[in-house]
């Protein structure tokens, strides 16, 4: 992170995103850094070194999924899409090739910062020390393989277990269901997303106040799963 204010670079060509979005990031403490292209939103990340990019996919010179794929060659900090396209597939190619969230455009600014917040926790806690997640009266103890509610142990399987902690370790992350199923049950079962459906209703049963409506893992209808952390 800066050791001033936290550096947003913002990729869009459309004026009016920079002119709303810049003072909403100045307000929230935030330096907004601006690239109307992609190819100036290259040299931006190489030049700046933001703390996190939020890329539109229209630009003007390139696909925002080419922008993205060559920023992964040499940047590792977030990157938030924000795009017109609603398609799925969209989302799910851009979270596969290495986006932290994407936002569909119109958006909230309120919705955005929210993101943007989440996404640098999570840089910033993957380089913390390991310790306990929380999600309300759920503290999963990964180091332990240990998971509690309200201070009693809750019985989980051991894959159970590795699908909760991959949640859980993305700290807010939309996390594809191609990535879940190929993290916990190998690339065998890249597209088997019964497996998927049925694990995390389970977990759901067992930690979620009201499983119908849950508050602990939640869904992104067609493209995955997102863990809401304390």
């Amino acid at each position: 992170m800066s050791l001033t204010r936290p550096r947003i670079l913002v990729i869009d060509d459309e004026p009016q995103i920079h002119r709303f979005l810049g003072p909403a990031l100045d307000a929230a403490g935030y330096e907004p850094l601006r690239a109307d292209s992609g190819q100036e939103g290259l040299r931006g990340i190489a030049t700046w070194s933001p703390d996190a990019v939020v890329l539109d996919l229209g630009l003007p010179d390139m696909d925002g999924k080419d922008v993205l794929i060559r920023a992964r060659d040499f940047y590792e900090g977030p990157i938030l899409i924000l795009s017109a396209r609603d398609r799925e597939a969209e989302k799910i190619q851009a979270l596969d090739n290495g986006a932290n969230d994407y936002l569909e455009k119109p958006f909230g600014v309120g919705e955005l910062l929210a993101r943007l917040r989440a996404a640098l926790r999570q840089r910033a806690s993957a380089k913390a020390p390991l310790g306990p997640i929380r999600s309300g009266e759920v503290e999963i103890d990964l180091e332990k393989h240990r998971v509690t509610r309200g201070g009693e142990v809750v019985k989980v399987s051991p894959k159970e277990f590795e699908l909760l902690a991959r949640l859980a370790l993305g700290h807010g992350k939309l996390l594809t269901h191609r990535d879940l199923l190929v993290a916990v049950w190998g690339p065998a079962h890249a597209t088997d997303t019964q497996y998927l459906r049925v694990f995390v209703g389970q977990l759901r049963q067992k930690l979620e106040a009201d499983p119908a409506r849950p508050k602990i893992i939640e869904t992104e209808p067609g493209v995955g799963y997102r863990f809401i952390a304390d």
